[in-house]
């Protein structure tokens, strides 16, 4: 899988301890199912998932869920990224998980070495970010299910350069990520395989095209 920028990185394990303390940093444990809400309504307050796995989800009026996001362990989230001063945006943890709280602020009024580095690697995680969102944008203005299918499994085919890849969440996620109705999904998934353009076995994928 290709490799994604993360933080810390280019940052020394004595260095990042240091660096902490002067930032006055936070860690808070959610744990699972609950929402994290406070803490994401300071628009410069930064969390970074040391542990756990978190979705950003969005309600609409009719109750039906869609799933904005799934941040793993080394992903962060801000209102910086995201706008979610509204009641149907909801950060989610869907395992425990531990999160560490540093502010934006904090990082522009201590330039040094090492908070340069930090805005660096802010500013490359925002560029993925940026590109991660426009490939989500194509895939779900896709007019059919087969066709955004075929293109969200594209993309985890050219992240995990190979045609056979493990999808990293449940088929009921899947939907909601893909804003498309459960069962229509299973079902064109069963036609793309009597059709011969994918093999599944467990939710592993296999490109046959």
């Amino acid at each position: 899988m290709l490799n994604k920028p993360l933080i810390f990185q280019g940052i020394d394990e004595n260095e990042k301890k240091n660096l902490l303390n002067s930032l006055q940093s936070t860690q808070v444990i959610f744990t699972k199912n609950k929402t994290i809400a406070s803490y994401v309504n300071n628009s410069n307050l930064i969390g970074i998932i040391e542990e756990g796995q978190i979705d950003l989800v969005r309600y609409d009026y009719n109750g039906d869920r869609t799933i904005i996001e799934h941040l793993n362990q080394g992903d962060i989230f801000s209102d910086i990224f995201y706008q979610m001063d509204n009641n149907e945006t909801s950060l989610i943890a869907t395992t425990t998980s531990k999160i560490l709280f540093i502010n934006y602020d904090d990082i522009i009024k201590n330039p040094n070495k090492n908070t340069n580095k930090l805005i660096e690697n802010l500013f490359n995680i925002f560029k993925d970010k940026i590109i991660e969102q426009t490939i989500r944008i194509e895939i779900l203005t896709k007019r059919s299910i087969r066709e955004k299918l075929l293109a969200y499994f594209n993309k985890l085919s050219k992240e995990n350069m190979s045609k056979s890849f493990n999808l990293p969440f449940t088929y009921s996620f899947l939907a909601d990520y893909l804003s498309i109705n459960r069962s229509a999904m299973a079902r064109e998934i069963k036609a793309l395989k009597d059709d011969g353009l994918i093999k599944e076995i467990n939710k592993k994928i296999t490109l046959l095209y």
